[in-house]
């Protein structure tokens, strides 16, 4: 597994000014302490929100701490599980690319746009993984799980 996340983790950071941490060569989870995909989709969702009320409150540095650890989660699912292809890891480099300009230019308008990007490339890939009925959006209200339809498709 060493291997697919220096591959995943240079693909994904090639289109990124903001290098990923990786945890040393040595540090390797038992085999029967792999976290399950759905908990570390859970966790990127809860980075999703918080990206987007850090940067609507004009906190840039935990927009980008927050986006930082949302790259480093759609890298450990690639990761972790192989029938998640690397494609739909890379394809995240674009728009996360310019969330981080757009956190790095401390701007508003530019950061909307950027996260609205990012949320249509989350939604791109849950229906390419066969789960379009997973479907995030840009928070409202600040109540827990905002970014989520819960209506299915057609019915909202």
């Amino acid at each position: 597994m060493g291997a697919k996340r220096i591959l995943i983790s240079t693909l994904v950071a090639a289109g990124l000014s903001v290098p990923l941490t990786l945890a040393p060569a040595s540090f390797a989870l038992p085999e029967d302490h792999v976290p399950h995909l759905a908990d570390i989709m859970g966790t990127i969702q809860a980075r999703h929100i918080k990206i987007w009320y850090a940067g609507k409150a004009a906190n840039w540095e935990l927009a980008k701490f927050e986006a930082r650890q949302l790259e480093a989660g759609l890298v450990d699912a690639a990761m972790f599980y192989a029938g998640i292809p690397v494609s739909n890891v890379t394809t995240m480099a674009k728009p996360l690319h310019s969330l981080d300009e757009a956190i790095a230019a401390k701007d508003g308008k530019q950061f909307s746009k950027a996260y609205s990007e990012l949320t249509a490339d989350c939604n791109g890939c849950h229906a390419s993984m066969a789960r379009p009925f997973v479907v995030i959006r840009v928070p409202t209200g600040q109540q827990p799980f905002g970014d989520q339809l819960f209506t299915p498709q057609g019915k909202q």
